[in-house]
């Protein structure tokens, strides 16, 4: 007769039934500490407290430290929504560039150290949108900062049409034509007056003049410099004043509405008397470190209140204060260096400071006012001035398809000769025969390289260079060199975004749904717990610590792979609490039916998992299919629900399948299932083993 690999193999001892117990045990205690390092960190404590009480040497053991990712909805964050202008791209090529948009933002705050950001693109009547969602991050100053601070690169030749001049013909026609803009301006000012709403107005005015925005852009005009023009007609007023005049930025003219207001701290104005000593930053000063503070302290001495600005005219060494009398105008926190603010804004309105000292020198300041700094938000009608370009081709250089979208890497290096830093670059495939063909065509000629709209280094091509490698060179510091290589190494934007709406989410709610959230847990687990004890005794005990067991499995895999959880996320966790315990139902029951069968307890267990395991494989083979399905194909907030479920429903399997079958195993093999074998399911019969 033939024997079966498994009959072969023989029974499992007790001993090797204790050692996979006590292994189950220590991972359910290391997997417990990560999910609730609260309780190691209390056991943590006690023993380095121990050790030290006991002289038993300086144990320092570390707190154990895996903090949980919450998403938008749960920790706070901030949501923005951006317009994408496609105009000169193709039809065909506009999900592609879009994609391009998306990848790009996705390395930007990736750089920048947020977990698990949103970004998402959607194409809705004809307009593309981008939507970025920064979870922890609240200041949407910071987090719009984030989006754009990775400047473009470009690579321009030089523009043989850029020394034109305008005429005295062109320069009237372009007075004559913004009188007649400003004057469609006014009546969309009158409009407004009457009631109009601001985007049937830009519909209109864009159908007859190709210089009027077609919708209006809804703002805070903190997050666009374009529009800072606005804050000044805007401050003091509430929400739904209105321009009383188009306001001029110089490029354009804008028609706005107030929308909201918020007050974002605040801002000062002060006036400073400055001394320099030889060395200080921008300073041409010859006398030293102490012989500037000396005349510090006796200028410090006789100046007040009242003869602050002559004794400035007078005596500071900063470029023009004879002029303004030292007057720094209104600023906020951030910028100016950071020993002149924690200073001037510690001051009281008209009170004056003692010697501060900062990089550039001894300073003297005088606060002069004060002002809560307001935040508008707007909406907008954008009516475009004309301007010499629109005439005459002004730029010095000219834009060629070389740009940053053609780097492969951008990096920190040192000159050998003289140790400054510069940023080499290396291009990919298309951009190496690119700048091949732009040096070939441009030997003894400049390049100018542009970042952001400004030159920042234009070399002379001395030969055709083919190895696609290029670099920036300047008055950098290491610091600087080093930010440019990251931003650069970041990418450049396919398409150009404008910010269209943003909100700020605060982590309240958040809160609230995590408390909820960990109560329904809670009360899930309970009612579960309860179930299989009253049902199933010592089984239902032992799927009680296998359910334990699950949670802090899952928890440990959320924190350590890490899984972002949102509210569908928790949901997906709550619904897999109870999809854990229908594996050890299934084995149960088919337990019980083999011991009706009479057959001895440990038999009627290995068959009970061994029948109940084809039904649990195939019914958590089919969820996960569908797990995988919605994780694919949905949207963030489904695949959040999808890939918490699956998990849940791996770590289960695990559970049911080999922690519950060791301990239980190793229970039914104790004198205890002959004594009492009601509590094992079944009643004393001679045949127990």
């Amino acid at each position: 007769m033939a024997i079966s690999k498994k009959a072969s193999r023989g029974p499992v001892t007790r001993k090797t039934l204790i050692k996979r117990s006590l292994i189950i045990l220590a991972a359910f205690l290391i997997a417990g500490s990560i999910s609730y390092p609260q309780g190691a960190n209390t056991v943590v404590d006690a023993v380095n407290n121990l050790a030290k009480s006991n002289h038993m040497g300086n144990w320092n053991i570390p707190h154990v430290n895996f903090p949980i990712v919450l998403g938008l909805d749960l920790q706070g964050g901030t949501h923005l929504e951006y317009s994408a202008d496609l105009s000169k791209v193709p039809d065909k090529d506009r999900a592609s560039a879009m994609d391009g948009v998306r990848n790009v933002i996705e390395r930007r705050v990736n750089q920048m150290g947020v977990s698990e950001p949103l970004v998402q693109t959607a194409q809705s009547g004809g307009q593309w949108r981008l939507t970025v969602e920064l979870a922890g991050v609240r200041d949407i100053n910071q987090a719009i900062k984030m989006i754009g601070e990775t400047p473009t690169l470009e690579f321009r030749t030089q523009n043989p049409n850029s020394n034109q001049s305008l005429t005295a013909e062109q320069t009237k026609k372009i007075e004559d034509e913004n009188t007649a803009r400003k004057a469609v301006a006014v009546q969309a000012v009158d409009r407004l007056k009457k009631g109009d709403a601001l985007s049937d107005i830009a519909r209109d005015l864009s159908a007859q003049h190709d210089y009027v925005s077609p919708e209006a852009v809804d703002v805070w005009t903190s997050t666009s410099t374009e529009l800072s023009v606005l804050d000044d007609a805007f401050r003091g007023k509430s929400a739904g004043a209105i321009t009383d005049t188009p306001e001029d930025n110089g490029d354009a003219y804008y028609v706005a509405k107030l929308e909201e207001t918020k007050i974002d701290g605040q801002e000062i104005r002060s006036s400073h008397i400055l001394i320099q000593w030889q060395g200080a930053q921008n300073s041409t000063a010859a006398s030293t470190k102490e012989e500037a503070r000396k005349k510090a302290e006796k200028i410090l001495a006789q100046v007040n209140a009242q003869n602050f600005t002559e004794m400035t005219q007078k005596y500071s060494e900063e470029p023009g204060a004879s002029q303004t009398g030292g007057d720094l105008g209104w600023f906020k926190k951030g910028m100016m260096v950071k020993e002149f603010e924690d200073v001037a804004f510690g001051l009281q309105k008209g009170q004056i400071s003692g010697i501060v000292e900062s990089p550039f020198g001894f300073h003297i300041i005088a606060k002069t006012d004060e002002r809560p700094l307001q935040d508008d938000r707007v909406t907008a009608i954008k009516i475009k001035k004309m301007v010499a370009s629109d005439l005459i081709d002004t730029e010095p250089y000219i834009r060629t398809e070389l740009t940053g979208q053609h780097l492969s890497r951008a990096t920190l290096d040192f000159d050998q000769r003289t140790g400054s830093p510069y940023v080499s670059l290396q291009f990919n495939s298309e951009g190496t025969k690119m700048f091949a063909d732009l040096t070939k065509a441009n030997v003894g000629k400049p390049i100018a390289i542009y970042l952001d709209n400004a030159p920042i280094s234009v070399p002379v091509v001395n030969q055709e260079i083919t190895g696609g490698q290029a670099m920036i060179q300047g008055s950098f510091t290491i610091a600087e060199a080093k930010t440019l290589a990251q931003r650069l190494q970041a990418g450049a934007l396919p398409v150009p975004i404008t910010i269209i709406a943003q909100q700020s989410v605060g982590p309240i709610l958040g809160a609230q749904s995590i408390a909820a959230s960990v109560l329904a847990g809670l009360i899930g687990f309970l009612i579960v717990g309860l179930f299989m004890i009253f049902f199933y005794r010592i089984p239902g005990i032992v799927s009680v610590f296998a359910l334990a067991c699950y949670a802090a499995f899952v928890f440990a895999l959320f924190k350590l792979i890490p899984v972002t959880l949102s509210m569908s996320g928790i949901a997906g966790f709550i619904l897999s609490l109870g999809i854990a315990v229908d594996a050890n139902v299934l084995v149960f029951e088919r337990f019980k039916e083999e011991l009706r069968e009479g057959k001895p307890m440990q038999i009627a267990l290995d068959e009970g998992f061994h029948r109940a395991w084809p039904s649990i494989r195939d019914g958590n083979i089919t969820t996960l299919i569908s797990c995988f399905v919605l994780y694919t194909f949905t949207s963030s907030l489904i695949k959040g629900f999808a890939l918490t479920l699956g998990l849940g429903i791996l770590v289960s399997m695990f559970t049911a399948m080999v922690v519950t079958r060791a301990v239980l195993k190793l229970l039914v093999s104790t004198p205890l299932s002959a004594k009492v074998p009601w509590l094992f399911l079944r009643r004393k019969q001679k045949n127990d083993a």
